[in-house]
């Protein structure tokens, strides 16, 4: 946040740092901005898209491009993220996270830290994984998610990606936390039903948050509303 805010020229063209919110989509953000710089800047229309989608129920970074630094969007998103997440160990769910209700229960006894230390190793590096059925990948040219809730049975192929740091910081018996750092096309959704899987206990996302997007960090980032009323203070471009 170096930089006053006086200084922006949206045309010509901005990265901006957010940290989105919790139950807003990606799209909510980019449309609350949008909305908001082209009521105060009187431009009609001005290029706005966000480098790498967030789930509702997560939160954390989310850079936002305007004019033509929208050209970098596809340099952004290919870079490595990283991401603290909760997982829930010993239950599923079909969207694997908290977007639906929990569907079986597992044992958790069995469990310690050395055991999911050791299994986290096993994820490092390049893997294969398939995306959750609640996602939006496209499956015959609608995005899975609307399939999945329809009950249509379909079949996702698994994707290369690769977890570059893979580290426990916190665990009891029923729940994780996990820093990851990972490439591109990565969803910690499945991560989570992966490793609930190879701990033989289940296991799904109930908390995420990005942290850090290639050298750029949270910590830099505009919670939107403050953003918007320091643009109201000292006027835009």
């Amino acid at each position: 946040m170096g930089r006053s805010i006086e200084e922006y020229d949206f045309q010509k063209g901005e990265i901006l740092l957010f940290d989105k919110e919790l139950d807003w989509t990606s799209f909510d953000l980019v449309r609350k901005l949008r909305n908001f710089l082209c009521r105060e800047t009187g431009v009609k229309k001005l290029k706005v898209g966000h480098a790498g989608t967030l789930d509702p129920k997560a939160t954390g970074l989310l850079i936002i491009c305007t004019g033509k630094e929208t050209k970098k969007i596809d340099l952004i998103q290919a870079k490595k993220k990283e991401y603290i997440a909760t997982l829930k160990l010993g239950a599923t769910t079909p969207s694997y996270d908290l977007e639906t209700e929990e569907n079986e229960a597992f044992p958790t006894d069995h469990l310690s830290r050395e055991l999911v230390n050791q299994t986290l190793g096993n994820f490092i590096g390049l893997i294969d994984q398939v995306p959750p059925l609640f996602s939006a990948v496209k499956v015959e040219g609608k995005r899975a998610y609307l399939h999945a809730r329809k009950g249509n049975d379909i079949v996702l192929e698994a994707k290369k990606i690769t977890i570059y740091e893979l580290e426990l910081l916190n665990f009891s018996i029923d729940e994780i936390v996990l820093r990851v750092v990972c490439s591109k096309g990565t969803y910690i959704r499945s991560l989570a039903r992966d490793l609930g899987l190879a701990l033989r206990s289940g296991a799904y996302l109930t908390g995420l948050r990005r942290t850090q997007i290639g050298e750029m960090k949270v910590e830099e980032a505009w919670e939107l509303y403050d953003f918007m009323e320091k643009l109201k203070q000292t006027g835009t471009n």
